[in-house]
């Protein structure tokens, strides 16, 4: 299945493109907003666009444009790769949050319970932890923790006793393993969902230190965009969803001064952004054509002058 880039159109509309304006896709995935982001800039435009999947960057790579710069970056990382392209200010940044088409449905990327392939997961295969290396060395305690705060599984501590248990005997090496697994700890699940979605969802967040990713990037964003520059950034899952609306929420209110010091409303910062129209929610027809949108929510903001 080709990588379908949820919300396209929505999305770009919200970053409110300047012809001769500087945008960052912090997610580039397989080019979908970019190439959209593209269509709408000018000559002197310009795209920084980041990924830290060596597989995205090489299709990337496909696009000849001199107004596309992209960077083999995680998007906590989106001031670095700014500082060292010395651009101190941008006009919108996009952040398209999550696992990508082309990462579920290559069976050697291991993110997937629908082959039987090695258990990665991750997705920068240049550094850090496989899952498999991760559950070979961790306690019960920990996958249980795992399991629970990532994936919101209320079977955690029972899914962690049988891991622990099978990795003694044999290991586990393989998506097919831990999905078989999971199953048999798993006395009951939710209609149309298998047994396993919640603890592969789970590991992959964790591998990939995505929360701990998300909660960098947006003060890093904030910090980029320049007066009236737009935040846009779409989630999938609950957890994801909770940083971004809390952040905004914050970063939207206005600066409360200590209490019992006597402050005018008038003389108090301003807020450093403000909300820009209510959550966005994928249509009933863009649902249809792609399923994998259905628990998309994307969010925008504006930088405050």
């Amino acid at each position: 299945m080709n990588h379908v880039s949820v919300l396209l159109t929505e999305a770009v509309e919200a970053l409110a493109v300047k012809p001769d304006g500087i945008y960052v896709d912090a997610t580039f995935g397989r080019g979908g907003h970019s190439r959209a982001i593209l269509d709408r800039l000018g000559p002197k435009g310009r795209l920084i666009a980041l990924d830290r999947d060596p597989a995205a960057i090489a299709a990337g790579q496909a696009i000849a444009d001199p107004r596309l710069t992209l960077g083999h970056a995680w998007f906590g990382e989106l001031a670095d790769v700014l500082d060292r392209l010395q651009i101190n200010a941008v006009n919108g940044v996009l952040m398209d949050i999550g696992v990508s088409s082309p990462q579920l449905d290559e069976a050697e990327r291991g993110f997937s319970f629908r082959f039987d392939a090695p258990l990665d997961m991750r997705m920068d295969t240049t550094q850090g932890e496989t899952v498999a290396e991760w559950l070979a060395r961790a306690s019960q305690r920990e996958i249980g923790e795992v399991l629970k705060d990532y994936g919101e599984e209320r079977f955690a501590h029972a899914i962690a006793k049988a891991l622990v248990a099978a990795r003694s005997e044999r290991g586990i090496s393989t998506t097919g393993q831990l999905a078989a697994l999971v199953e048999k700890a798993v006395p009951t699940r939710e209609p149309g969902q298998h047994p396993a979605t919640r603890s592969f969802q789970a590991l992959r967040i964790f591998i990939n230190r995505e929360l701990e990713e998300l909660a960098l990037s947006l003060p890093q964003a904030t910090d980029r965009l320049a007066p009236g520059g737009r935040l846009v950034v779409i989630s999938f899952h609950s957890l994801e969803d909770r940083i971004v609306k809390r952040y905004l929420r914050e970063q939207s209110q206005p600066v409360q001064p200590p209490k019992g010091v006597p402050v005018r409303a008038a003389d108090l910062p301003p807020p450093r952004l403000r909300l820009v129209g209510k959550p966005v929610f994928p249509g009933a027809v863009e649902v249809k054509a792609n399923p994998r949108a259905r628990s998309a929510v994307m969010r925008v903001a504006e930088k405050c002058a």
